[in-house]
């Protein structure tokens, strides 16, 4: 039997990605949860990155029709089409994160940068300087960690009503 998760994700077109990304969210979630029991903050911390980008790439699908009439130019709307919503370029979340908040999302912006801040975590470990890292220690990236995938896990119980 292959698992749900195993099987390649349908076609951004299909009304079923923004559901299979929502499920990925869920399982990037408890890969994060199970790193962070083993004490492996970095790992946690790119877990939940990913988890976050999955919950972006449901929000982008639910919402394309929405953001496509907040873009500035028909460039822009091709773009989020074609790329954005298939794969959510790391380097553009905090600007699909605002469109979003155009269209209602008020909260996704903060939470985006939180999300930046544990992918920062992530490729430089603690630095007690704050220069790479905003964590000084290890405890204090876990108990972000920990806060930030609640807020992933309320965001799919929000969305999966809106992808049935």
């Amino acid at each position: 039997m292959e698992l749900a998760i195993e099987r390649p994700l349908p076609k951004p077109t299909s009304a079923d990605y923004a559901s299979a990304s929502l499920l990925e969210a869920l399982v990037e979630t408890k890969l994060a949860i199970d790193f962070l029991k083993r004490r492996l903050t970095r790992n946690a911390a790119g877990k939940a990155f990913q988890a976050w980008k999955a919950v972006l790439t449901a929000l982008l699908k639910l919402e394309l029709e929405r953001l496509k009439a907040v873009a500035k130019t028909e460039e822009e709307r091709r773009w989020l089409e074609e790329r954005a919503v298939p794969r959510v370029p790391t380097s553009r979340v905090v600007a699909l994160s605002q469109m979003l908040r155009e269209v209602g999302y008020e909260d996704v912006v903060g939470a985006t940068f939180v999300a930046l801040s544990l992918h920062d975590y992530q490729h430089h470990s603690p630095d007690s300087d704050m220069a790479l890292s905003k964590f000084r220690s290890r405890e204090e990236a876990a108990m972000e960690i920990a806060t930030f995938l609640r807020t992933v896990v309320k965001y799919v119980e929000k969305l999966k009503g809106a992808c049935g």
